[in-house]
């Protein structure tokens, strides 16, 4: 299972480089979004992706059996946080194309020299 989760994460990475490296800032904030759930996925698969039995101390379940409960707390407050900060930059795109009429990044700089 963890080869599986392994491709999947390379692939969102993947993804989320592509599209952070987009002139478009929607696509940036998107891939921004897409990389945070691959670091989540991440923490998730290096946490052990085995055991079944709560992280509670019981007879007849063994050590091996528990679930690790650190990744999943980890993981549930990263989720915050990231949901946080993609409704800040929506809401920052939002009002920059509102400003001025384009979301491309090279317009956005204001590097050129408008005569």
């Amino acid at each position: 299972m963890e080869i599986i989760m392994s491709v999947v994460i390379g692939f969102m990475f993947m993804a989320a480089v592509y599209l952070m490296l987009s002139k478009s800032l929607i696509r940036i904030i998107i891939g921004t979004g897409l990389l945070s759930h691959g670091a989540h996925l991440l923490l998730l698969t290096m946490g052990g992706l085995g055991g079944e039995a709560p992280p509670v101390v019981a007879y007849g379940v063994s050590v091996s059996d528990y679930a690790d409960p650190l990744p999943q707390a980890l993981i549930l407050t990263a989720i915050v946080i990231s949901f946080a900060v993609t409704s800040f930059f929506l809401v920052v795109a939002y009002r920059a194309y509102q400003e001025l009429g384009t979301d491309n990044m090279e317009l956005l700089k204001g590097t050129e020299d408008h005569e």
